[in-house]
């Protein structure tokens, strides 16, 4: 049986109001109401007011503000802080004194917001350290919560070293410096590299004044460029430029380093103000140059691959750091400017002769053409004059057209051996470039590595029979073709083109003739040595007029001699008398007898008289 103590009873108990259900016995029910209030604090909803912290678990966190019950806050709220405990104090936001179920509402995020502008433009103003939540990734960086404002973390200021995964930031509480604030669109930027940039300057300042230039370091490679590397010395940075990685030629860096390698560097150049070092890798090993076989010297063939490729050459690595140039004017016999491209390209391995060879300036000059014999050594037996040949079309001047028999065979054809009978304006107008043309060497100038050529010479002159066929005053059919200001070109037959001045060209009617017309053309001038037709449509029908006029002149003169003789005969028949006309009657009969005996004697006559006919004209 249990042991009770023996308590006394209150002796100023009221026992009757008890039994009677009245508890209050010395003091009303509203003075122990306000009593009972006094001792909480007074609150309103939306307040901020100060927690603490009483019991916690991974879900929630309970807090006491001092009201009659306590509230509950989710966990997440207070993720910036990982190291929370029970005791601290923390602000709170009052979002309902009770609930339904007479729960007090807090939130410990709201608290924060409201309070966060202040508090950011405090930490920027006092350089204070704060602690944030980095919640996300973003473009650029990362998001923070800071205050319960979201503020930017470039990714240049996460660390001072590059950073190459930033997820692995996510989720973690980090200390901040408030760089930067926009009141007006109250965007914030923090940044936690500014945290131990003051102590790493220290740090350089110690390394650098312990540097010397040729001293080796070991160092990682920290981050790698289009432009070179930058190795990591232990607090302070230095930089192999991309020449001075490798006595070759390096087109990309990853080739020669990898991150995060470990690898010797000499000092190559420092500045203690900007805090610049340059460094070197190639520098640890001897120079190629110096290595190169002595016994190397002009004219040996070499091998080599092709490194860099320029408009003007290409340079070939014929051992790693020793490269020698091989000029575009060395690359073929031609004389055409071109590109060293349309030759070779990077990567390719190509034989080469050495032309020049400076061992103290460390220069080569190769030649590739050297490899094929010259082909104008012996440029008359090839091309001999009066030889026929096929090229090919290069290029056009207004005089004349470039062509190529073969490579390092140059020619010219003037426009003037291009054809016989064609008047040729410019070389476009009878072929065209690239294309195959006929030709024949017409003189060879060895000096200047060039042919004189033409095209029309593999054809006979046909001028020569031209001569005969187009002959002064003879007449052509002919077309005009093309009408120029001093007179139009006139397509005669086999090909042959005449011109005709203006005043030639006017028709029996008065009219111009033009363009496209067919007509009868008179030829009346024909030069075989310049090769020129001068014709004329007009002189056809003139000619013809001016012929009609001296036929009618001539009969103009004969009428007006027949009469003249009129008159006379008829004066001589009115002066006659009757024994006149009997003497003439002898007279007739005389001439008759002595016409008869004269008959022999009087043929010749007869046969001169057609010769008389001239003078009467």
């Amino acid at each position: 049986m249990a042991d009770f103590k023996n308590v006394a009873p209150l002796e100023d108990f009221n026992w009757e109001a008890y039994e009677k259900g009245d508890s209050n016995t010395n003091e009303s029910r509203e003075a122990q109401t306000e009593a009972y209030e006094g001792s909480l604090n007074k609150v309103s909803d939306h307040d901020v007011v100060d927690g603490t912290v009483i019991s916690m678990n991974k879900r929630e966190v309970v807090v006491n503000i001092g009201f009659k019950s306590d509230g509950i806050i989710p966990m997440s709220e207070f993720r910036y802080n990982p190291d929370l405990k029970v005791g601290d104090t923390v602000e709170v936001y009052i979002e309902n004194q009770e609930d339904k179920k007479g729960q007090l509402i807090l939130s410990h995020k709201k608290a924060r917001a409201s309070r966060s502008w202040d508090r950011v433009n405090e930490a920027l103003n006092n350089d204070e350290i704060i602690k944030g939540y980095v919640k996300c990734r973003t473009k650029g960086g990362m998001i923070v919560d800071v205050f319960g404002i979201e503020a930017f973390l470039p990714g240049s200021q996460i660390d001072v070293k590059p950073i190459r995964d930033y997820d692995i930031f996510v989720g973690k509480t980090m200390e901040f410096k408030v760089v930067k604030i926009n009141q007006d669109y109250r965007n914030v930027v923090v940044s936690h590299k500014a945290l131990i940039e003051a102590e790493l300057e220290a740090q350089k300042k110690e390394i650098i004044s312990k540097l010397e230039k040729g001293q080796v370091l070991e160092g990682t490679v920290k981050n790698i460029t289009n432009y070179g590397v930058f190795i990591d010395l232990g607090g302070v940075d230095g930089l192999i430029h991309i020449t001075d990685l490798s006595w070759g030629r390096v087109s990309d860096p990853k080739e020669v380093v990898e991150l995060d390698q470990k690898i010797n560097v000499v000092i190559l150049d420092f500045d203690d103000e900007k805090k610049r070092i340059s460094l070197g890798l190639k520098q640890l090993t001897p120079h190629p140059w110096d290595a190169l076989d002595p016994n190397l010297k002009v004219g040996d063939h070499v091998k080599g691959k092709v490194v860099v490729m320029a408009d003007y050459g290409a340079f070939i690595e014929i051992a790693p750091g020793v490269e020698g140039l091989i000029h575009v004017s060395e690359m073929s016999w031609s004389q055409h400017l071109r590109s060293a491209q349309d030759f070779m390209k990077v990567g390719d391995e190509v034989e080469a002769v050495i032309l020049t060879l400076d061992r103290e300036e460390r220069k080569m000059s190769l030649g590739i053409k050297q490899l094929k014999e010259d082909p104008w050594e012996n440029i008359e037996e090839r091309y001999p004059i009066g030889s026929k040949h096929i090229a090919k079309v290069r290029n056009f001047t207004n005089f004349g057209i470039f062509v190529e028999i073969e490579e390092g065979v140059d020619g010219l054809i003037h426009i003037s051996d291009l054809s016989w009978t064609k008047k040729i304006k410019h070389p476009n107008e009878f072929t065209q470039i690239g294309a195959e043309i006929e030709v024949c060497v017409l003189e060879i100038d060895k000096a200047n590595r060039r042919l004189s050529l033409g095209h029309k010479q593999l054809e006979e002159n046909p001028w020569d029979v031209f001569e005969t066929v187009f002959t002064v005053d003879s007449i052509h059919e002919g077309t005009i073709v093309e009408m120029l200001d001093k007179g139009a070109v006139v397509q005669l037959e086999y090909g042959v083109e005449g011109f005709a001045t203006p005043r030639h060209l006017v028709k029996e009617d008065g009219t111009q003739a033009q363009k496209g017309e067919k007509l009868q053309f008179k030829v009346i001038e024909f030069n075989k040595e310049s090769k020129r037709i001068i014709v004329s449509h007009s002189r056809i029908f003139e000619d013809v007029q001016r012929a009609e006029a001296r036929e009618a002149k001539k009969s103009t003169r004969k009428a007006s001699a027949a009469k003249e003789e009129a008159p006379l005969v008829q004066n001589q028949a009115a002066s006659t008398t009757l024994g006149d006309f009997d003497a003439l009657a002898e007279l007739k009969a005389k001439m008759k007898a002595g016409e008869k005996a004269a008959e022999p004697v009087a043929e010749p006559k007869a046969e001169a008289e057609p010769v008389a006919e001239p003078k009467a004209e």
